[in-house]
């Protein structure tokens, strides 16, 4: 084994994320004896704290809601050893002195590390409806995968004209009595097949050129109302729930100019979760992929632990 002297640092790890991709990376981290801090955002939080229920992770069959579910995360993480901090990781870049060391900047305190891992995550755009906001996880969803289950036998609302909505809006047929699609154009984005499928499915009705403008309700949604872009006139639709998918935005923007990003933002990766930079690997929601789930970002936290343990003991010349 090589022997390899390095310049100095603080961690071999830095964790940027406190969600299911950033506590699975810091569970893996710490208990391979990795030194390793994970960085909490200290002004934005992981999406699946503000989920009411989930029932579909496995282990769990009676269901838990999505803060205590990251609380048990993290429980598990601290008792291997893992160190966090809640800030906001303002700057990211190499060393000045040396290429292999990340400098890290959290909150006002400075970082080297020999590695970084990316699991800032990602949001759902907003529609900017009145009620939106108020209603989220009451009524108001944006993932039909987690929440289609409760609307059985149920009205419900999806906005949304790409590939995304119209998916959904087929994956929620298979629960709910009636899906309105709510279109603020004459025709969807969608690709072929899924329009073909979608104006076949007996289940789905069409809104065309509006806009969800309000959405209302007392303790849980019971109506949104439509605007017609066109002529401006508003009807108010009776529905359990409204669905909203207009676009996902990442959390990447001090990534930006230092990795490959696609052009809405996601960080591109390889099969074994690493950038465009050497010693950066992503995992999670901010990076692209297809399919965007508490059990698939807890799984690229591990897998990118792994590609960047080998990465280091490398650096280090322990490679076995």
């Amino acid at each position: 084994m090589r022997t390899v002297e390095l310049p100095q640092y603080d961690y071999d790890i830095i964790i940027i994320g406190g969600g299911p991709a950033g506590y699975s990376a810091g569970i893996y981290a710490a208990r391979a004896g990795l030194k390793t801090l994970l960085v909490e955002g200290a002004s934005t939080v992981s999406q699946i704290t503000i989920t009411d229920l989930i029932e579909n992770y496995p282990g769990i069959p009676d269901g838990i809601n999505g803060f205590d579910l990251m609380q048990l995360f993290k429980k598990q993480a601290l008792k291997f050893g893992l160190e966090v901090m809640a800030k906001d990781v303002v700057a990211i870049k190499r060393n000045a002195s040396s290429p292999i060391i990340w400098d890290v900047t959290a909150g006002e305190t400075d970082f080297k590390a020999l590695s970084v891992i990316a699991a800032t995550g990602a949001h759902w755009r907003n529609l900017g409806a009145r009620g939106e906001t108020e209603f989220a996880g009451k009524g108001v969803s944006y993932c039909a995968t987690c929440d289609g289950p409760f609307y059985r036998n149920k009205d419900v609302i999806v906005v949304g004209g790409g590939d995304t909505a119209i998916q959904e809006a087929l994956f929620l047929t298979h629960f709910a009595k009636k899906v309105t699609v709510i279109h603020r154009r004459d025709r969807l984005r969608a690709a072929g097949i899924l329009q073909k499928r979608a104006f076949a499915e007996k289940k789905i009705e069409f809104i065309w050129n509006s806009a969800l403008t309000e959405i209302n309700g007392k303790d849980f949604v019971t109506s949104a109302k439509i605007k017609d872009v066109k002529t401006g006139k508003i009807t108010e639709l009776q529905a359990d729930g409204a669905f909203i998918f207009v676009g996902r935005l990442p959390y990447t923007d001090i990534f930006r100019g230092l990795l490959d990003l696609d052009t809405t933002g996601f960080i591109k990766t390889d099969e074994n979760l690493k950038t465009s930079a050497a010693g950066i690997f992503a995992a999670g929601d901010c990076r692209v992929k297809l399919f965007r789930q508490v059990i698939t970002a807890a799984g690229d936290g591990a897998n990118a632990i792994h590609s960047a343990e080998l990465y280091i003991e490398d650096l280090k010349g322990q490679t076995y």
